[in-house]
């Protein structure tokens, strides 16, 4: 968020983010103040944690490593001006990885963040000066770029592309959460020993991100929940072992940390670089994998940014009201409006639509959620098509259709919403 906003994360006492009812009772209780005068100062009642927490969090972050793995990652890291560095490199240095090169510009913490628009790594430009401090080193001496949001909840992560003007791509949130999958399970699957003593459970995730997750949880027969968008609906997945939202965010260690953590995220992304970097692979080749055993999940947002809120509200009542029966050219072949609920999610302002496949296109099958933003002015739309991948060969012509897909489908819903 901007830097002029403030607040705090209220949790429940089972470590989760407080859901309805626990919400809306906090929130009368607040609306019932009728001026600051009238609440009395308390001079106790909370406790200040102290650096056995922190020491306590950082023993934790074994659990999240496999016994003698690869740790040789080379690392470009930024905090964005947030609190993550200390913890982040000591969690590092505890691992046995080579200390992480910091941004300078954005290693202190600062709530002005002086550097960037918006402190949030998704955001355009966001990643300039990391990317600047990773060309400065030798050519090849870093293998991956990570960031944390200010609060270190959540985690980028960037490869080399030489095909970019800055030589680097960052990936979308589906990405590593697709990555960090294939790592989880291809643990399970070889028996590694890990420091939570190799748990099986249910993979997760939100009605907005890729339904890649849900392959690759069912190749290896493990349980696959899709939840409302947060993780204060993530944390409550019965026996949750692995979860993730495309914004970033990542639960790699449920048992010590049931919220999305960008900490443990950094060092399992770093151990799967790390231990493909031992066989001559790179994370982007294990992309590819996933996309020839799985087809290409391609994902992409529509966001609109409103000064009034009732165009949002005006957005959605014309889709409900006319509906789209096609979407580039893709049949909508069902068409939920969430507020009303389903078996399986409570209700929520947002609509979901499912897309045929079409030969022309190349796309088998195509999903698309309409939803207003939960904590900035925006329409989100979040968009994805399935494009079959038969060979590696044919890898650049899939993502040129799905990309072509992609902008079709935002076009047309724009169109439709009127946005």
């Amino acid at each position: 968020n901007p830097p002029r906003d403030n607040g705090y994360k209220v949790y429940l006492g089972d470590g989760s983010q407080i859901v309805p009812p626990a919400d809306g009772e906090i929130a009368a209780e607040i609306a019932a103040v009728r001026s600051l005068a009238d609440v009395p100062r308390p001079e106790s009642g909370w406790q200040t944690l102290g650096d056995d927490v922190l020491a306590a969090y950082l023993a934790r972050t074994d659990a999240v490593l496999t016994q003698g793995s690869p740790r040789d990652a080379r690392v470009v890291y930024t905090p964005m001006h947030g609190v993550g560095r200390d913890t982040l490199v000591a969690a590092f240095a505890r691992a046995g990885f080579p200390a992480p090169v910091v941004v300078a510009e954005q290693a202190e913490p600062d709530p002005d963040f002086p550097t960037v628009a918006f402190p949030n790594p998704e955001e355009p430009g966001a990643m300039d000066l990391a990317f600047a401090t990773a060309r400065a080193l030798s050519p090849g001496s870093v293998d991956i770029v990570i960031a944390n949001d200010p609060d270190a909840d959540r985690c980028a992560v960037a490869v080399p592309d030489p095909a970019t003007a800055d030589g680097w791509r960052m990936l979308r949130g589906d990405e590593v959460g697709a990555l960090l999958a294939a790592h989880l399970t291809g643990k399970l699957r070889t028996g590694e020993e890990t420091g939570d003593g190799g748990r099986r459970g249910t993979f997760a995730t939100t009605i907005v991100s890729s339904s890649l997750l849900s392959r690759i949880a069912a190749a290896d027969g493990l349980p696959y929940e899709e939840t409302l968008t947060g993780f204060k609906w993530l944390a409550r997945v019965d026996g949750l072992r692995y979860a993730y939202e495309e914004a970033l965010g990542y639960c790699v260690d449920p048992a010590g940390v049931r919220d999305k953590d960008g900490i443990t995220a950094a060092l399992l992304i770093a151990e799967l670089a790390a231990g493909l970097k031992r066989s001559g692979r790179t994370l982007t080749d294990l992309l590819d994998d996933l996309a020839l055993k799985f087809g290409l999940h391609a994902t992409d947002q529509l966001s609109v940014r409103v000064e009034d809120l009732s165009l949002i509200a005006d957005a959605l009542r014309r889709l409900r009201e006319q509906p789209p029966t096609v979407l580039a050219g893709l049949a909508v072949t069902g068409a939920e409006d969430l507020s009303r609920g389903t078996a399986a999610l409570p209700p929520t302002d947002g609509l979901r639509y499912h897309l045929s496949g079409s030969p022309e296109s190349g796309v088998t099958a195509g999903r698309v959620v309409v939803r207003p933003s939960g904590t900035e002015p925006k329409l989100k739309c979040y968009l994805e098509v399935v494009v079959p991948v038969a060979s590696a060969q044919s890898l650049p012509a899939a993502r040129a259709q799905a990309a072509a897909a992609l902008a079709a489908v935002k076009a047309d819903l724009s169109a439709a919403a009127g946005i």
